[in-house]
């Protein structure tokens, strides 16, 4: 990835506009990331040396309970920043979850020295940072609003659609799904095989095909009642 071409910060709004004096520093201190798919960012206690920002493709980040479980916090994107990531920078922390590619990644790393410069002499580049921040947060109480007050069926439900669009089949495993709602796989098998029965879906092998999008609706919606 070419840095020298200051295109990729239209991507991230506030800081496309950045003044001049600011702006040098960030492009001058910037490493360009060109990473595989399925490889690992980081992972707990890593120490954080950079704040990415993601140019193109896909990260999942994620946590593990005590079981092994893993359990989806949020993906980030094109025009995407971690909230791990500027949390241990802030606190001087290490990691606290795993980040893994799920596509080739094109990013920029902001080494923690320039994080910090950009930070202290900046207000745009903070209220890029906090913004994103915040929309990250309600990110995350979504997931724990998922967790601790929906029901199994009308998790998996809701994800199936949120990941189908509605309709048409799903490349995914039963333990690929457990990750996407936070329970173990046994218990995604046993519900799917449930809606399987009741005629809303078709399972094949790491394959989930909708049938009948109505009914996993009804269920979705039943969460917020």
């Amino acid at each position: 990835m070419d840095l020298s071409d200051t295109d990729w910060l239209q991507q991230f709004g506030p800081l496309a506009d950045l003044a001049p004096s600011e702006r040098t520093p960030m492009v001058g201190g910037a490493v360009p990331m060109d990473l595989p798919a399925g490889v690992t960012v980081f992972a707990p206690d890593q120490p954080c040396n950079f704040f990415i920002l993601v140019c193109e493709g896909q990260v999942r980040v994620y946590q593990l309970d005590a079981e092994g479980n893993e359990i989806v916090l949020y993906r980030i994107g094109p025009g995407g920043m971690c909230i791990l990531t500027t949390l241990a920078l802030l606190a001087d922390q290490s990691y606290s979850a795993f980040a893994v590619t799920e596509t080739p990644v094109k990013a920029v790393g902001l080494p923690a020295a320039t994080f910090h410069d950009l930070m202290g002499r900046s207000a745009r580049f903070r209220s890029f940072v906090f913004n994103a921040q915040a929309a990250r947060m309600a990110d995350l109480m979504r997931v724990i609003q998922h967790v601790a007050f929906e029901s199994i069926e009308s998790r998996l439900a809701s994800r199936l659609l949120t990941l189908t669009s509605g309709e048409g089949a799903l490349s995914i495993t039963h333990q690929q799904l457990a990750a996407e709602i936070g329970t173990a796989r046994e218990v995604v098998s046993r519900h799917l095989k449930a809606f399987e029965k009741r005629g809303w879906v078709s399972l094949g092998r790491g394959r989930v095909e909708l049938r009948k999008a109505a009914p996993l609706r009804a269920v979705a919606a039943s969460a917020g009642r």
